[in-house]
């Protein structure tokens, strides 16, 4: 059985609903909510790979390294400013956190 271009677009679209149910469904923890964007955009990389390949174009690996150095460099910045949050609030609840409402 070979693996055509259609089950990795399965698979990522899979993956993008289940972070899109995520993020609806939970709006209380921070830390789920930044998983759930970082899945989003794995569901967005494995698409890219998978068009990549099938059209034999670099292109898509490109774009991929891309996203995954944005990823990294927004899971770093929103964990930092998830353990501030911690020490001067003590809780990482959404709902608690209004500071920043006008």
């Amino acid at each position: 059985m070979t693996l055509s271009l259609g089950h990795f677009l399965t698979l990522g679209a899979a993956l993008f609903a289940i972070s899109i149910v995520g993020i609806f469904m939970n709006r209380k923890n921070l830390i789920v909510l930044l998983m759930a964007i970082e899945l989003m955009l794995l569901a967005v990389n494995t698409n890219f790979v998978a068009f990549s390949s099938y059209l034999g174009d670099m292109h898509g690996q490109v774009f991929v390294f891309f996203i995954l150095t944005v990823a990294a460099a927004e899971s770093a910045i929103g964990l930092a400013i998830l353990v501030l949050l911690f020490r001067n609030k003590s809780t990482i609840d959404v709902q608690e956190l209004n500071e920043l409402k006008g």
